[in-house]
């Protein structure tokens, strides 16, 4: 395990940005202090090369130059849409920062991807990132204290783990927005290679805005069907509905193949749902053309806390929000 610096921020106390480069079994990850950023993610292919399988920069200056596409980062404090910007708890409205014409994505406009955490080693091979989220942040209400743990384990499976406690009842969803192509990062089209498995027999409906309808409806010969592995191909962004539900530890729920190079992507969750992101709307100025990562967002459903037959995103004092995800790599002929 190594710390290094990476950069500093450009405001007025040239706020420090470190890295953290975790080894073992085959598998390099590097892990930043900003926005909790999986940066890389090496891992061999069938053959033995060597490749970084995630979408990142080279410099703190091209994660603060584009930030929108979220590459790697912690997003939250409430993942993915709230309709709106605005929900109800406890018979009072939060209105919050409205980010995504007229909803709030990813924690809104200085979300948790935007911010330094602070870091410290756990054991040999892994990072523990930790901020406080004030009371008001973003509009949320409550003062939480978060923490995301990044841990390879033997075999090289790279474990993310969750953790918040708040002061006064709020909503929680966090994941990790990291971009994946097996066939290297440099490699082009993910969605034109690979092929993907989700363990999801429904797909939360959605408008034009991507907010929730409330309706959960049946991928049965529709092109959201991927319970058997196929061609991923473009133009998705929506929340998949597990089979497997809620649940306190993590339970494989789907299966990204690169067929060139073999590698293979396994991916486990203790959430009910994931998004399925296709890159379709990536920006000028990325090293990389639309289509060339495939993000798998394990995560609880968007907009959850206007929608009432969702489970449940509150948070209250006393209560411990706990969340994780295992990505496990391999190899296939």
């Amino acid at each position: 395990m190594r710390c290094e610096l990476f950069g500093n921020l450009p405001d007025h106390d040239r706020s420090p940005v470190h890295r953290w480069t975790l080894e073992r079994d085959g598998v390099r990850v590097r892990v930043l202090t900003y926005g909790g950023i999986l940066q890389s993610v090496e891992v061999p292919d069938r053959d033995g090369a060597v490749a970084d399988v995630v979408l990142g920069f080279a410099d703190l200056d091209g994660y603060l130059a584009h930030p929108e596409p979220y590459l790697g980062a912690v997003v939250g404090r409430y993942a993915n849409r709230i309709a709106g910007g605005r929900f109800p708890l406890d018979d009072r409205i939060y209105h919050l920062a409205r980010n995504n014409g007229a909803n709030s994505l990813h924690g809104g406009e200085c979300g948790f991807d935007k911010r330094v955490w602070d870091a410290e080693g756990v054991g040999e091979y892994g990072v523990r990132l930790s901020r406080v989220s004030p009371h008001g942040e973003e509009g949320f209400p409550g003062r939480v204290e978060v923490s995301v743990t990044y841990e390879l384990e033997a075999g090289g499976a790279l474990r993310i783990s969750y953790e918040a406690v708040t002061d006064a009842p709020t909503v929680v969803n966090l994941t990790n927005h990291t971009y994946w192509n097996l066939g290297g990062a440099a490699s082009g089209s993910a969605v034109g290679g690979h092929e993907l498995r989700i363990d999801a027999g429904r797909v939360t409906a959605v408008d034009e805005g991507l907010i929730p309808t409330g309706e959960l409806v049946d991928v049965e010969g529709t092109r959201f069907d991927f319970r058997e592995s196929r061609k991923v191909g473009a133009g998705y962004d929506h929340n998949y509905v597990l089979d497997k539900g809620v649940g306190e530890v993590a339970v494989e729920v789907a299966e990204l193949w690169d067929t060139a190079s073999g590698r293979v992507l396994r991916v486990a969750t203790s959430e009910p749902g994931v998004q399925l992101y296709t890159s379709d709307h990536f920006g000028e100025g990325l090293p990389f053309a639309s289509g060339d990562g495939v993000a798998l967002e394990t995560q609880h459903f968007p907009d959850s806390p206007n929608q009432g037959g969702f489970p449940s995103t509150v948070l209250r004092p006393g209560e411990v929000y706990r969340s994780e995800t295992v990505y496990w790599f391999g190899n296939r002929g």
